[in-house]
């Protein structure tokens, strides 16, 4: 059976040979926010089923495709929904798509996800900018043997979310008028919605985000190198914060919502973004 990064090598030759265009940045969209890869140009849509070894997405709002294709004049990789460790995959599965786009030739990897809100500051629908983590999933995607063809035993995550790229989309929010706030994202297993006893330890030990996805990629981007941004929209508030239950068709519909403010928000981004990975 081939090795981590023998499989990753094969996923990643297979989709560069389905198009012409060598993308620098990916991007990861998260639940209600695949929109995005909607609107590339020159596009080629892979569903995941079709990539080798590649893990399938079965969460809904979740398309389970791999796009390439141009954001105005810059290629990009977009991933249409991703796997989770709920759906009952290994933290090395969860982590795979990430290898994947490194081994394209992807430098930055831009995240996103859909949270709920911890901090009382936020609002349904919010854009926060993530400044770090805290993994309470219980996993890590290097455990065991390490591979030194992807990255050092032990990777450094002080700056696990690069800080430049942060300023970025805080500067482009404030020139399209937008709000965008930042915060510390608590990765939780799932799938299950955290109970109200457990958001007041995550407020206590310093979380305004919680959700479920997000975490590993960021983990195995770090030991690749890559530089992460990531973005959580605030689609609900978290349990015991509003007098009411929480639904998933309820973090659908904010995505939904908020998709023209989400895409004008990347579009802004990604040309400076391209600019520090090297590609006009």
């Amino acid at each position: 059976m081939p090795d981590e990064f023998a499989r990753a090598e094969s996923a990643a030759q297979f989709l560069l040979s389905q198009t012409s265009l060598r993308p620098r940045i990916g991007l990861v969209l998260g639940s209600g926010l695949g929109a995005f890869a909607d609107e590339l140009s020159e596009a080629k849509r892979v569903p995941y089923a079709q990539i080798p070894a590649f893990p399938h997405s079965t969460a809904v709002g979740h398309a389970g495709n791999m796009v390439i294709g141009k954001a105005g004049r810059i290629s990009v990789a977009a991933m249409q929904g991703r796997v989770h460790l709920y759906e009952g995959y290994s933290p090395q599965e969860v982590a795979f798509p990430t290898r994947v786009l490194r081994r394209m030739g992807v430098r930055a990897l831009i995240l996103t996800n859909a949270a709920g809100g911890i901090n009382l500051e936020y609002k349904q629908g919010a854009l926060v900018v993530v400044t770090d983590h805290i993994n309470l999933q219980g996993y890590n995607p290097l455990v065991g043997p390490n591979e030194e063809r992807f990255g050092e035993r032990f990777p450094d995550m002080t700056q696990a979310y690069w800080k430049p790229y942060r300023d970025i989309v805080l500067e482009e929010a404030g020139k399209l008028g937008k709000s965008a706030y930042q915060g510390v994202y608590a990765g939780l297993l799932g799938p299950s919605y955290e109970t109200p006893a457990e958001i007041r330890y995550l407020r206590a030990i310093g979380a305004d985000l919680v959700g479920m996805s997000t975490v590993p990629e960021v983990i195995a981007a770090r030991h690749m190198g890559m530089r992460v941004l990531a973005i959580s929209c605030v689609t609900n508030m978290a349990a015991g914060i509003l007098d009411q239950p929480i639904h998933h068709a309820e973090v659908l519909e904010t995505g939904e919502r908020v998709k023209g403010d989400f895409v004008a928000l990347l579009r802004a981004v990604l040309p400076r973004i391209a600019g520090d990975v090297g590609q006009d």
